[in-house]
């Protein structure tokens, strides 16, 4: 699936290859749980994560991996040497394996990547 047409995160989870639904359900489970009140909706094809109105994390099964897309969320410098040996581009990190992905890195980015928009 590379850009979804599913209307809910409900919906893209029921499509995604059975194989790669416990790992979907677990990054939305981690995303869920380190964001601070985060709205989940879909953008651009893709289960979306959003705080404050502003859009923050996404993630989506492409056909040949698993990607998360950090789009608000700044690498902290304590994790950047864990990022930078993975297989990532200008805000999105590659899976090919879905069990590879670092469940513990994913939640440490989200909550201590995240920096609220100043009043």
């Amino acid at each position: 699936m590379v850009q979804s047409k599913a209307a809910t995160v409900d919906a893209y989870l029921a499509e995604a290859d059975p194989a790669r639904l416990p790992w979907l359900l677990r990054i939305r489970d981690v995303a869920r749980a380190n964001l601070p009140d985060p709205v989940e909706e879909m953008q651009w094809g893709m289960p979306a994560y959003s705080v404050d109105g502003r859009a923050i994390f996404a993630f989506a099964s492409q056909k040949q991996h698993v990607s998360i897309y950090l789009t608000g969320i700044k690498v902290p410098e304590q994790h950047a040497d864990a990022v930078a040996r993975l297989d990532h581009g200008k805000g999105c990190i590659r899976f090919r394996k879905p069990e590879s992905i670092d469940f513990d890195l994913l939640a440490a980015l989200l909550r201590d990547g995240y920096q609220p928009v100043s009043s």
